[in-house]
């Protein structure tokens, strides 16, 4: 019989990659064009198909109201919060409000929720998989980065789902990429993992040794990456022009397509050669009609000026995560890169600075979080599969009390899986129902952390006040996705309880999603 092959899939803001392994390790799967990083980019075509990857990237210009790109920034985030707040400022295509304050993103006719145009992308991955084996293929293991939240965990597991996928677990980058690195290796080492994406930033510090990795502490910046350094190019490339021209480029949302594939392409030649040479024909027209073009030279020294305190702010995490490991940078015997911003001199630089160590060589630190992820799939998949993971959660779990502050429940890094109880009573005389809000955050003002819902117990005994335990149950399972239970301690019985989770997408919002899912067709496809 045949052994079922589960699939790692690095699903990142800016590109996704995916892998398989076997007992000699694991390999990136490419496209039929041979391609191993496919752009995390969904373009909606006139004729109801979509194309994903790097062919929909090239109709970010052309298209750029109808092509999305980034949306993982805005996964499992709520329609008021800054972040959002931010991508509607940004973004060219239109984002709107769905229910319970979730954000939709308006394309052609349709109005979908981030999952599911994140499945979308994950569905390519599966699909480039089953073209390379030949066949069907179900199970897989999705990353996210160390510092996501419950609600943007559960709305990646989602989008698996919604995707046609089996998720075995959804993993860390960081620590998938230790996995990578450790594998087959008889080693025992505390390696520091400096994973700076397109979007997010994370670092997490691990012990290896004889087939464990343990994470010993996380810590990170879901609002930091690459992105941002495009976004002070664009910046300073809009201010330049207007102070040239009188032109505000920041008003047209073509102009701003085009200026965002230049500055990330600046960005990147700037990092190979020293210097780019900015240059974008027809950009605008002036108030007689001339048609103006933008040019400009981006220096290695004014770029490295422009995003160094967005390089220290990665730092400022690491900081706290070796504080919390109660290690220091000296205390490192490796330093792991992930993510294609640390391919600049100046991400490798910085690094080597500040943890007296030069970064390892020979890992590609865009496909090593896919492979880690391959290779986790197949432990969770395979009888003979012997490495074992030891993760932590990223953030504490908190509920909300009296004058908005909170309690905690469990702290930041406590190793998962974890479950803790607590017993609370009722406040008043009289009183038929208790409700709890829960929270996740490490701020100490419930105003200052993410809502995770909203828990209501009823049906037990009216007595007085103080009267009635009801004991509640969290548990963080190795997903880090968190679970809620309650149980009356006189009756024994946990009926009556309502448990209403923010987080995510409703049963039914999933099921539409994987029907409308279905209903997609790939460009060029069936």
């Amino acid at each position: 019989m045949t052994e079922e092959i589960a699939i790692g899939i690095d699903l990142g803001t800016s590109y996704s990659c995916v892998s398989i392994a076997t007992s000699e390790g694991a390999l990136v799967v490419p496209n039929e064009w041979g391609e191993l990083n496919h752009a995390s980019v969904v373009s909606f075509l006139p004729d109801g198909s979509v194309a994903v990857g790097n062919a929909a990237k090239r109709n970010i210009v052309s298209d750029p109201t109808n092509t999305v790109s980034s949306s993982k920034r805005l996964i499992g985030r709520f329609f008021f919060s800054e972040e959002v707040s931010k991508a509607r400022a940004l973004m060219p295509y239109a984002l709107v409000e769905g229910p319970n304050n979730s954000v939709r993103i308006a394309v052609r006719d349709l109005i979908l929720s981030i999952p599911e145009v994140s499945a979308l992308v994950l569905k390519e991955m599966k699909a480039i998989v089953e073209s390379h084996l030949g066949h069907e293929v179900t199970k897989a293991v999705i990353t996210c980065p160390a510092y996501f939240n419950d609600n943007q965990r559960q709305a990646t597991k989602d989008a698996g789902r919604i995707a046609g996928l089996d998720v075995l677990r959804i993993i860390n980058e960081p620590t998938a990429a230790a996995l990578a690195y450790g594998f087959g290796r008889d080693i025992s080492q505390r390696i520091a993992v400096y994973d700076l994406g397109g979007g997010t930033f994370d670092i997490s510090i691990l012990e290896i040794g004889k087939d464990v990795f343990e994470v010993l502490s996380t810590g990170g910046d879901t609002y930091l990456g690459g992105d941002d350094f495009d976004q002070r190019v664009m910046a300073w490339l809009t201010d330049d022009f207007l102070a040239k021209t009188g032109l505000d480029l920041r008003q047209n949302k073509w102009c701003l397509a085009m200026l965002n594939e230049a500055a990330e392409k600046a960005k990147i030649e700037c990092g190979r050669q020293g210097w780019a040479d900015i240059h974008i024909a027809g950009i605008c027209q002036d108030a007689n009609g001339n048609v103006l073009d933008l040019t400009n030279r981006l220096t290695t020294e004014h770029f490295n000026r422009m995003v160094m305190d967005l390089v220290q702010r990665t730092f400022k995490v690491c900081d706290e995560a070796l504080q919390s490991a109660r290690l220091t940078a000296s205390s490192i015997d490796a330093v792991i890169l992930v993510g294609g911003p640390t391919r600049l001199p100046v991400i490798r630089e910085s690094v080597k600075h500040y943890f007296g160590r030069e970064p390892m060589e020979g890992i590609d630190p865009e496909q090593v979080v896919s492979m880690g992820a391959a290779l986790q799939a197949r432990a969770l998949s395979s009888a003979d599969a012997s490495t074992y993971l030891l993760d932590v959660t990223p953030l504490p779990l908190r509920i909300a009390t009296v004058g908005g502050f909170t309690e905690t429940i469990l702290d930041k890094n406590t190793p998962v899986p974890i479950e803790r109880s607590k017993v609370f009573t009722t406040g008043r005389d009289g009183q038929e129902r208790v409700k709890i809000r829960v929270l996740q955050g490490e701020n100490p003002k419930a105003d200052g952390c993410e809502s995770l819902g909203e828990f209501e117990f009823s049906g037990f005994r009216v007595a007085g006040r103080g009267e009635v335990q009801i004991e509640v149950t969290f548990e963080i399972d190795t997903n880090g996705i968190v679970n809620v239970r309650a149980c009356d301690l006189e009756t024994g019985n946990a009926t009556g309880t309502r448990i209403s989770l923010s987080s995510g997408l409703s049963e039914g919002e999933i099921l539409d999603g994987i029907e409308r899912n279905r209903q997609i067709r790939r460009a060029g496809g069936a």
